[in-house]
């Protein structure tokens, strides 16, 4: 059996890939007086005049939400909240292996903005951060915003973030490899929904000297209006050369690419005409843009993938446990672009000088080292910001 039908076939035995424990004992009428009625009702009366004492006398200090509503899940697409579960689920279970947080999968049966904001914002006072997943652009990013707003803990989109965290770290590592400094590159990005605008974003936040957005109609110029309205906004940062045409006219002198759109739109002659020892990040995923072995070929220096059985594998969760278990600890109110800065660079310097080359740029995603490094740099990084 392949890996689809033996997951499935765990599935079914799993029912389910995470339970509750009880952390009170409930063994004796004592034990049932002090976790229920009636003694429960003095630390509902601290909360009562404290509502900060919810993080001290409930489990809500180490609690984080994943709330989908199905429309974006995996390269599946709008599949439905109930459909989305498994997945959520897959995600509570790393929270809790990588960074012991306990995560709950919230899957919405709307797909309303305005509710969405709504319904989270409500349950918000019941944990203590909120990870959005697998949710459609634009959608999203007005659904972040509003939920930052109105939300006093923690919001992260993990698909817009996470993503452009790692892909950040892989990238500061692969430029070591090559001896390019970001300041100096120019970077290609084809794909321009929520993981592509979010690392062209965070890519310049870091220090990148250019980056070109593509997407499915080409290259996104500044001064156009696009029927997307990020495309818009994110066409004024980038593209400082005014690059117009095809993906393969916006690689042309590149020296760095990053996919993150469909399988197969990358040729190797595409990876011909960039510049001297180029960097391909191809990420589409189950099927990448372009194969590693294909890339290689064709002269790139440094590939990384979102490929499991291959080297350089960007996956998310070598950010969000960390990232979460960090911003918990020092119960940030946000978790702000410092501190995404922060975490890359904490994951990009697990990886020492005797170590990296051109097919290690990236930890193991299973290295027990990466959460607490990402944790610790997010925590000092929050206090400071206090």
């Amino acid at each position: 059996m392949d890996v689809y039908e033996r997951s499935l076939k765990k599935h079914y035995e799993w029912a389910g890939k995470y339970e509750i424990t009880l952390r009170a004992p409930l063994e004796t009428l004592e034990d049932l007086a002090l976790c229920y009625t009636p003694g429960v009702s003095r630390a509902c009366l601290e909360i009562a005049a404290d509502k900060a004492k919810s993080f001290e006398l409930t489990r809500r200090h180490n609690t984080v939400a994943v709330v989908t509503d199905g429309t974006a899940v995996l390269g599946l697409g709008d599949i439905g909240p109930e459909a989305a579960m498994p997945v959520m689920e897959g995600k509570c279970a790393l929270f809790k292996a990588f960074a012991d947080i306990d995560a709950t999968p919230i899957c919405l049966g709307t797909k309303d903005p305005d509710e969405i904001v709504k319904i989270v914002t409500a349950l918000s006072k019941t944990y203590g951060g909120i990870n959005l997943e697998d949710i459609s652009a634009p959608r999203c990013f007005e659904i972040e915003r509003r939920l930052i707003e109105s939300c006093e803990i923690p919001v992260f989109h993990d698909d817009q973030h996470g993503t452009a965290i790692v892909a950040g770290a892989a990238l500061l590592n692969a430029l070591r490899v090559v001896n390019k400094r970001l300041s100096d590159v120019r970077i290609v990005i084809n794909g321009a929904g929520s993981a592509g605008i979010a690392i062209a974003k965070f890519l310049l936040d870091m220090g990148a000297g250019d980056v070109v957005c593509v997407g499915r109609h080409g290259t996104l110029v500044g001064g156009e209006v696009y029927p997307n309205p990020a495309h818009t906004e994110i066409a004024k940062i980038t593209n400082k050369n005014k690059i117009k045409g095809t993906l393969k006219d916006a690689m042309t002198g590149a020296d760095v690419f990053i996919g993150v759109s469909v399988p197969k739109v990358v040729t190797q002659d595409m990876i011909g005409v960039m510049a001297e020892k180029p960097i391909v990040f191809p990420l589409a995923n189950p099927v990448p843009e372009i194969t590693r072995e294909e890339a290689i070929q064709a002269g790139a220096a440094v590939v990384g993938t979102g490929a499991s059985n291959q080297p350089n594998q960007i996956n998310n969760v070598l950010a969000f446990p960390g990232i979460f278990r960090g911003a918990l600890d020092a119960r940030a109110r946000d978790i702000t672009p410092a501190m995404q800065r922060a975490a890359a660079v904490a994951l990009s310097e697990l990886v020492s000088d005797k170590e990296l080359n051109a097919d290690y740029i990236l930890p193991n995603p299973l290295d027990k080292r990466v959460a607490k490094a990402v944790a610790a740099a997010v925590y000092d990084c929050a206090k400071k910001q206090l």
